[in-house]
């Protein structure tokens, strides 16, 4: 039931009924101590104010009382509350850790209500600081627009008798949008004997099993809890306790402690990937100065926390706090370091993991829970850290996890604890859009998933493109060519409702669909040459090697195996030209970063010298994965300019152990006996269909194909801190990819008839914004080898390129470091690197006046002589040369008023520069942003 504060704020607020003295405080109590008791509690006082107690509270700040005895309504408490936000002296202000909003106009009704009475305080009784919950609900009312209650976590298990769990519960209303409803629930348990409720945390009474009952307005869930151990003490480990509090306490940051060379001559390991090194530096550098263990409460590792001693990182917690409680614990039972078998976490999870909050400072809590090795688990919320990666629209306590939001838009919210990382998504909207959700019929699982999106989002589609758009699109994105003006008007001609499949069908069989996407492989697998001598790749070596994947695609090898052949590949360079791709880097780490970042879509580069500040990756998971790379060797082959590739003995060390790393995949187990080789197993796991992580991240580099920008973007930096716009969208794309047996030409057919592919570039008032969640169509600049192919198609004028015959295209290049000066201006991936950022599609200065003044417009019209040509075909006719010329280049007819202008404009061109009316046309055509965008 809502509290008696509760009840009477709403009462004051509505000025129905008059309140005693005691009344009064208790409306008062609630918001002085979750937006005033932060600052100005007994051991703080900022401003010299405290208000704990009524003695202090009357006594006032260093220059003005808090309350005016003869004027209530002229007290400076009052007059700080009602000023803007913006205004230096306004209360309550946020600060780095908490995030405080004014109050409400009924707080301040009640606040002055409770001055006026003389601000009655009845005795003894001290006001505590305490967090700003959500309002309170009476959770026996019937709610008919709640759709759903939810738990978490969704099991409880209690283990020794310093354990407890918090629950955490989510209200889903049947518009979709989420509360937090923890502070109004009922909670029962079937057995109380077993554990006592204290609000929404759980402590453990006696060992046995139960269930857990939630009520809520007409809802209810049921979650198990099991208790072990209840009555046995825990000892305070210091990797399970101590190590986690530097990290929630921000001491071992790479700002602080963490630096790489400490903070004021002490050091940690950032975010304690060295616990051993940590606890010698604790306890072993300038011995007895860090710690006492003859006075435990006098060490320095205290003192300097709760700001007894000077700390340049300012005072951290209280003696209160538990935090403080668990270090002198651990100094007090003799600061010792854990036994080689102790258990040690083995991931997090951490909850909610999706919200849609509705409106501004909705309130709600993070719960973070850890597994151990043992089996076991803990709630580790208060020893985690959080960040929000959008603090406009959710702004978390980096301490306890309580987020509270703010404008529209979505914040992925961070949590951090021991090795691990994880997030949630969430989503905030306003309080009173207008929203009705609209009618569309998914074409496919594809639109469900999106759909399902923008439905949290309150956000509506744009309408579908029309045909003209449309046909013009697929051919740029499926073959790299314009529609021939024929194959333009075939298509507009069709009455076949199905006509879009059809099409989307037959070019996925045309061999440029396979040069797309050879092309885009060749990039990821850095094809090119670096050098004629034995230790380089040639020229020779490269074409042979591009042939090679070339084959591969054209045949529909699925693409796991192409890859596996790729990994696990042993032979000569030139008879087996898919070994070159261990010739072209040969670095041990190198070929550990390109690996995951090409196939796994992740960057492991940090966790070489310290576990990853923004991902899971540790310095284990990094050098475990190096170690199956490390057996990787080459020797001379009879052909000076080959090397064989071969496996044999090979370790690499890891740093911090000095022990050779063991084989372990990325993020899974360790390798075990095997008759395959290293690499084998590794190409196995890496493209097995229960290793998401390849899936998905495949899935993601075709989806930015066509849609220029990735699910996950960039494509090849998937982190906890860079999530998927759409979780459930990427995974199911990875699984439809694993049920196709990895046939990219089947997912690519998926996401061409999907209607979210199909959109308009044309906004609406909803998704004017929108530049992640594919509500439209984006506006995409052609890349350098397809707009230079769209050059040579137009003007009728073919290219030649080293090792091609004239007229073949530039997607068919086969070596990276084959190239023109149009092809490096416009951004074509030299391949040095397999970073996605290589192949450039943002315009430049340099691309413009390329286009404007170089040989690629002006010289290719007069040589491809498409003008005498069209002007040979139409006879003089200016309107149909005109109306030619917009379908070859822009795929669709003049409209009436550029037509009507063009017109006029040839009649009044004099006669004897009447001829360069058609060529500058033509000019003015190719350097539009029409021409050069796909749309």
């Amino acid at each position: 039931m809502p509290s008696l504060s509760s009840i009477s704020l709403g009462c004051l607020a509505a000025g129905s009924i008059a309140l005693s003295a005691n009344e009064l405080f208790d409306a008062a109590r609630p918001i002085l101590e979750q937006n005033c008791l932060e600052c100005h509690h007994a051991d703080e006082g900022k401003g010299g104010l405290k208000l704990h107690t009524h003695d202090d509270f009357l006594l006032g700040g260093d220059e003005e009382l808090a309350f005016d005895e003869k004027s209530p309504k002229d007290s400076e408490l009052l007059r700080r509350v009602r000023l803007p936000e913006d205004h230096e002296e306004f209360m309550p202000p946020s600060s780095e850790k908490v995030s405080r909003e004014a109050l409400t106009p009924e707080e301040m009704d009640t606040l002055e209500k409770w001055l006026l009475a003389g601000a009655p305080w009845p005795k003894d009784v001290i006001l505590v600081p305490k967090e700003k919950t959500a309002p309170l609900e009476n959770p026996d009312e019937p709610d008919p627009l709640l759709a759903g209650i939810e738990v978490f976590p969704s099991r409880v298990s209690l283990e020794t008798a310093s354990d407890y769990h918090r629950l955490v519960i989510l209200a889903t209303a049947k518009d979709a949008s989420t509360r937090d409803v923890s502070a109004s629930v009922k909670i029962s348990l079937a057995d109380p004997k077993l554990a006592r409720v204290e609000g929404t945390t759980l402590h453990p009474l006696a060992d046995g099993e139960t269930i857990i009952r939630v009520d809520f307005r007409g809802k209810s869930r049921e979650i198990p809890l099991v208790v072990k151990d209840a009555t046995r003490e825990r000892t305070v480990s210091f990797q399970q306790d101590i190590v986690p509090i530097f990290t929630a306490a921000g001491c071992n940051t790479g700002s602080c402690h963490g630096s790489a060379r400490g903070q004021d001559g002490f050091m940690l390991s950032l975010f304690g990937y060295d616990p051993e090194g940590d606890y010698d530096r604790i306890t072993r550098e300038q011995l007895g100065r860090r710690i006492n263990l003859a006075l435990p409460s006098e060490s320095l590792l205290l003192t300097k926390s709760i700001g007894e001693v000077p700390h340049t990182g300012g005072k951290l917690f209280d003696k209160n706090h538990p935090f403080y409680a668990t270090m002198l614990s651990w100094l007090e039972d003799g600061a010792n370091y854990d036994p080689d078998d102790i258990p040690l976490p083995i991931g997090i999870t951490v909850e909610p993991a999706e919200t849609v909050l509705k409106g501004p400072r909705q309130r709600i809590q993070q719960t973070v829970r850890a597994e151990y090795a043992d089996g076991t688990d803990r709630d580790v919320t208060t020893l985690s850290s959080f960040t929000s990666s959008n603090d406009s629209s959710v702004k978390v306590n980096p301490n306890n996890g309580k987020a509270t939001s703010g404008q529209r838009g979505e914040a992925f919210l961070m949590a951090r604890f021991h090795t691990f990382t994880e997030g949630t998504q969430n989503i905030v909207i306003p309080a009173d859009a207008k929203y009705e959700k609209p009618s569309i019929s998914p074409n496919n699982y594809i639109d469900e998933h999106v759909h399902a999106k923008l439905h949290k989002l309150r956000m509506i589609p744009s309408e579908l493109a029309d045909d003209e758009t449309f046909v013009r699109r697929i051919y740029l994105d499926l073959v790299g060519l314009l529609p021939t003006p024929e194959e333009r008007a075939e298509f507009l001609a069709d009455s076949n409702p199905d006509k879009r499949a059809q099409l989307i069908d037959s070019l996925l069989e045309r061999k440029e669909f396979t040069e797309i996407w050879v092309m885009k492989w060749a990039e990821l697998l850095q094809i090119r040459s670096t050098g004629n001598n034995a230790n380089q790749v040639t020229y020779k070596a490269a074409t042979l090697w591009y042939e090679w994947l070339r084959e591969k695609v054209a045949s529909g090898v699925p693409f796991d195996q192409i890859v596996r052949e790729l990994l696990a590949t042993r032979g000569g360079t030139l008879t087996e030209p898919q070994t070159n791709y261990y010739k072209l880097e040969q670095d041990i780490k190198k070929v550990t970063e390109n690996v995951a970042q090409v196939f796994l879509g992740t960057r492991i580069q940090c966790a070489q010298c310290h576990n990853h500040p923004f991902d899971r990756w540790t310095m284990d998971d990094y050098y475990g994965f190096a170690s199956f790379f490390a057996q990787v060797k080459r020797k001379r082959a009879e052909d000076p300019h080959e090397q064989i590739v071969f496996d044999a003995n090979g370790e690499i060390q890891h740093p911090l152990t000095k022990k050779n790393a063991i084989p372990t995949f990325l993020g899974g187990e360790p390798l075990g006996e095997s008759d395959q080789t290293r690499r084998e197993a590794m190409a196995d796991w890496l493209t097995s269909p229960e290793n998401p992580w390849f899936a998905g991240n495949i899935s993601n580099i075709v989806w930015s194909h066509f849609f220029g920008i990735g699910i996950v973007n960039p494509v090849d930096d998937a982190r906890i801190s860079n999530p998927p716009s759409n979780p459930a969208l990427l995974a199911s794309l990875g699984d439809k990819l694993v049920e196709y047996n990895f046939d990219i030409k089947r997912l690519v057919r998926d996401i061409c008839n999907s209607r979210t592919y199909q959109l308009s570039t044309i906004p609406n008032e909803t998704n004017a914004l929108d530049e992640t969640n594919f509500s439209k169509s984006r506006v995409r600049r052609l890349r350098a080898e397809v707009l230079l192919d769209v050059l040579a198609q137009v003007t009728d004028t073919p290219n030649k390129f080293k090792g091609l015959p004239l007229g073949a295209r530039a997607v068919q290049i086969a070596d990276g470091q084959t190239s023109n000066y149009f092809l490096t201006t416009f951004g074509r991936a030299t391949r040095a690197t397999v970073c996605s950022c290589e192949v450039v599609v943002e315009p430049n200065l340099s691309q413009a006046l390329h286009l404007l003044n170089g040989e690629s417009t002006h010289t290719r019209i007069y040589r491809g002589k498409v003008v005498n040509a069209l002007k040979e075909k139409n006879k003089g006719n200016a309107e149909q040369i005109i109306t030619d010329l917009y379908l070859r280049t822009l795929s669709r007819e003049p409209n009436s008023a550029e037509l009507q202008h063009l017109l006029a404009t040839f009649k009044e061109t004099p006669d004897d520069i009447r001829g360069e009316f058609y060529p500058d046309l033509f000019w003015a055509l190719l350097n539009s942003k029409e021409f050069i965008f796909n749309h």
